[in-house]
């Protein structure tokens, strides 16, 4: 049992210690013994994780975080510095740094939701107890708010990324930094995408690393970014082997393989880690796509999530939709579109860092001159590259802009596509708000009842031309 005080970091990297003590193989008899540990919130998302047909690939990722929380966790005692960084960040940059690391403020209160007793609730209610708002964003706010109302481990520094794209994000993280005192390091995109705003945006990132230079108290060598940017290109290139796979039908790349890729993305983007953990889920689903292998008798619907998905429970989520012959082919976080970084010179890659931070997933859409045109561009793009059958938007609580233009977005993928869109309504990372069987439900009446009868309309339709 934790006191109250204890924060969502040291309770986290306790639970992944477990994970460095685990077999890269691991037996039915020693999940059970494993989830035995593990608090009750927590056991539904692990299991579903360790189930046997992407079991090894799962514990492979466990490792990847573990070492990365852990690394984070010893950096002050070496000298280093710790810096917080949002989702929508290239970590690359700071894996570049020998005397810094990066910590993302969303993967921590994602793990908080997958791995605690109480799914990190304890610490949205610190935060809304000291009288932050309500349409906080739980993504940031869970870990932030341990940082802010409990004993919890400290960065050294943030760097704000969001401004423009995900305005809440960049507000708390603003918060923490004056309530702590912990210095904040910007980098702005302002709503212009002509060839003026690029130029724009690569004199902030340069100002960036800049700054983060004097306070690292480290010269950014081109030597060490080369190294760094050279396995962000291998990273890209899994990416898009990745991408590649999922066009086939069945789908032979797990549900939850989509969480992982950008979970790679927003931590270990650039490192030799991130390409072992790629090369393992490529491997997988060429394994897979070669037996045909699907855990469902028939793939009923491809679904293409446009924003983000639901964090709180992967078996009744991930994990039930793939055996019910529903298809996750990803959601908005995997449309950061990388692109390889030209390594030749300094100037050359300090270009391609700030042309892959302008790609990040919400400052690219959200953030870009038309929000609702570079939206709709992007989702047009992967269901059409991923033959998706049907667009579902979750409705997160906190992001009321992306309502504004969902109107738009659905009337334009349903006319230049003529693909469905099924809205819901509740809150990524915090269960209480919608329950799991409730969004469950409402898919499978989407499907059912929308999707089904669309491709059996289409089918009458091919049929009634050929008798013609």
């Amino acid at each position: 049992m934790y006191s109250e005080q204890v924060g969502l970091f040291d309770r986290v990297a306790s639970i992944l210690d477990l994970c460095k003590r685990m077999p890269d193989t691991m037996s039915d008899e020693e999940v059970e013994g494993l989830l035995k540990f593990l608090p009750t919130d927590s056991q539904n998302s692990i299991r579903a994780m360790l189930v046997p047909r992407f079991r090894d690939v799962s514990v492979k990722f466990l490792k990847l975080v573990a070492k990365w929380v852990h690394t984070a966790r010893k950096a002050p005692l070496e000298g280093k510095k710790v810096i917080i960084v949002p989702f929508n960040f290239p970590p690359e940059l700071i894996h570049a740094f020998d005397n810094a690391c990066p910590i993302t403020s969303e993967i921590l209160s994602t793990l908080g939701v997958v791995a605690l007793e109480g799914q990190g609730e304890r610490y949205w209610d610190m935060a809304m107890g000291l009288g932050l708002p309500d349409h906080s964003c739980s993504s940031s706010t869970i870990e932030l708010g341990s940082m802010l109302g409990s004993s919890d481990f400290r960065p050294q520094a943030i760097v704000s990324a969001a401004p423009g794209g995900c305005d809440v994000n960049a507000k708390i993280h603003e918060f923490v930094s004056n309530y702590l005192d912990i210095p904040q390091f910007f980098l702005a995109k302002i709503p212009d995408d002509s060839q003026r705003g690029h130029a724009q945006y690569s004199v902030e990132a340069r100002k960036l690393i800049k700054s983060l230079e004097q306070f690292v108290g480290e010269e950014l060598t081109e030597d060490k970014l080369r190294k760094v940017m050279e396995r962000a290109n291998r990273c890209t290139e899994l990416h898009y082997e990745l991408w590649d796979l999922q066009r086939a039908r069945p789908c032979p790349v797990p549900n939850l393989f989509s969480l992982y890729l950008y979970g790679v993305r927003f931590s270990m983007w650039g490192t030799q880690d991130g390409i072992e953990m790629l090369e393992a889920m490529v491997d997988l689903a060429k394994q897979r796509l070669k037996q045909g292998a699907y855990p469902a008798p028939q793939e009923k619907a491809r679904t293409l999530w446009c924003y983000t998905s639901y964090y709180f429970d992967f078996a009744n989520l991930f994990n039930w939709m793939e055996e019910s012959g529903y298809t996750h082919l990803g959601d908005g976080l995997d449309l950061y579109f990388p692109q390889p970084v030209d390594t030749s010179s300094m100037d050359s890659m300090i270009e391609g860092f700030a042309e892959a931070a302008r790609n990040m997933p919400m400052t690219r859409q959200v953030g870009g001159q038309s929000m609702s045109g570079q939206w709709t561009e992007d989702c047009i793009t992967a269901a059409q590259q991923l033959d998706a059958d049907c667009v579902i938007y979750c409705g997160h609580h906190s992001c009321k802009q992306t309502w504004s233009v969902l109107s738009i977005l659905r009337s334009e993928i349903e006319r230049r596509t003529g693909l469905p869109m099924l809205v819901l309504q509740g809150d990524s990372w915090i269960r209480r708000m919608t329950p799991i069987s409730v969004i469950q439900h409402e898919i499978d009446e989407f499907v059912q009842n929308v999707v089904a009868r669309k491709e059996q309309g289409k089918r009458r339709s091919r049929k009634h031309k050929s008798i013609n």
